[in-house]
């Protein structure tokens, strides 16, 4: 990989690294912003997540260090619609993550026949953003609903 490729892909990762801290202040966030009867697995499961985006997030990092770049200390865009109904808490979520999996999509674009560790590491976050995402657009369906949530 030429200097010119290394230096774009920092660029990238360390988007990717901003989106990922972005992450953990929002899933904090929505977790002290739940009510309700399901309070207690739904902000289990935020907490759970602002851990993953916070691991991901250190391995966005590792990655530019490893390419011999220097990870960023600034945070993605926290939009907060200030609606804190867990459907709207979800859908906001659900909008995040997609601006995530473009962020490593991208990535593996970049450095596809360029660098096999980038794109091995972009395609297993990938699988794991895909996940997510479908988890989230399955938490959103009406029960008894097999189609994909809409918006």
């Amino acid at each position: 990989m030429n200097t010119e490729d290394k230096q774009k892909s920092v660029e990238i990762l360390n988007e990717i690294m901003e989106l990922e801290l972005a992450g953990v202040v929002r899933y904090t966030h929505y977790s002290l912003m739940v009510y309700g009867f399901n309070r207690i697995p739904i902000v289990s499961w935020l907490k759970g997540n602002a851990d993953e985006s916070l691991l991901h997030a250190h391995r966005a990092g590792e990655m530019v260090t490893l390419l011999g770049g220097h990870p960023s200390l600034s945070i993605g865009p926290l939009l907060e619609t200030a609606q804190h109904d867990v459907g709207d808490i979800l859908r906001e979520s659900l909008e995040h993550e997609k601006t995530s999996i473009s962020a490593y999509y991208h990535l593996l674009e970049h450095s596809e026949g360029k660098s096999t560790l980038l794109e091995e590491y972009a395609r297993e976050m990938i699988v794991a953003e895909e996940l997510h995402l479908d988890a989230v657009n399955k938490m959103l369906r009406k029960p008894g609903d097999i189609s994909e949530y809409g918006g």
